[in-house]
């Protein structure tokens, strides 16, 4: 992570990772799923948000400061 914010899209790009990588899922899963079938539909629904994110944040790569380590150069 960068440590000075050079863009809204960086910012963006920057609070989508931190909130894949601290966000724990466990203690609502714990009070939403009491059943096998409950439990699938969380697991779905936090997979379809991850992927989501995941599609968010890789359309923000090419707009990423050049010496940020996930940047790449835009596709043609």
């Amino acid at each position: 992570m960068s440590d000075r914010i050079v863009s809204i899209t960086h910012g963006e790009y920057e609070i989508m990772n931190l909130i894949q990588d601290t966000i724990d899922l466990s203690e609502l899963k714990e009070s939403m799923c009491n059943d096998r079938v409950s439990r699938d539909r969380f697991d779905k629904a936090a997979k379809s948000v991850a992927v989501l994110i995941d599609n968010m944040m890789s359309r923000r790569t090419h707009r990423l400061p050049k010496g940020h380590p996930d940047y790449k150069e835009r596709e043609a």
